[in-house]
C-alpha cells in the first residue's frame, strides 16, 4: 500500500458547492499532508498506536478537516468550507 489521501465518503459530498480554484488548493494542501504523515509514519499498515483524530488545515480562501490513518496510508478528507 502507498500513502494517499481521497474524499470521504466522496468528493461530490465533501466538496459540493465549492469553487473549482478552492478545490484546488485543499488538493495540494492534501498532497503535502499526505507527504508529511509518509515520513512520520514509514509503515503505516504496521502502526499499533491510538489514531490521531480529526485535524483542520487554513488554506488561503477556507479550511478543511481531515484526518490521518496510519494504518489505511490515507488522510481522509472529511469536510471543506470555503470563504
Amino acid at each position: 500500500m502507498t500513502w494517499d489521501w481521497e474524499y470521504n465518503p466522496d468528493e461530490d459530498t465533501v466538496a459540493e458547492g465549492a469553487p473549482l480554484a478552492f478545490v484546488a488548493q485543499v488538493e495540494k494542501k492534501a498532497d503535502e499532508i499526505v507527504r508529511a504523515a509518509a515520513a512520520l509514519y514509514l509503515d503505516g499498515t504496521t502502526y499499533q498506536g491510538p489514531g490521531e483524530g480529526m485535524k483542520s488545515a487554513d488554506i488561503e480562501d477556507g479550511i478543511f478537516w481531515y484526518m490521518i490513518v496510519p494504518r489505511d496510508e490515507r488522510v481522509y478528507i472529511l469536510r471543506i468550507q470555503s470563504l
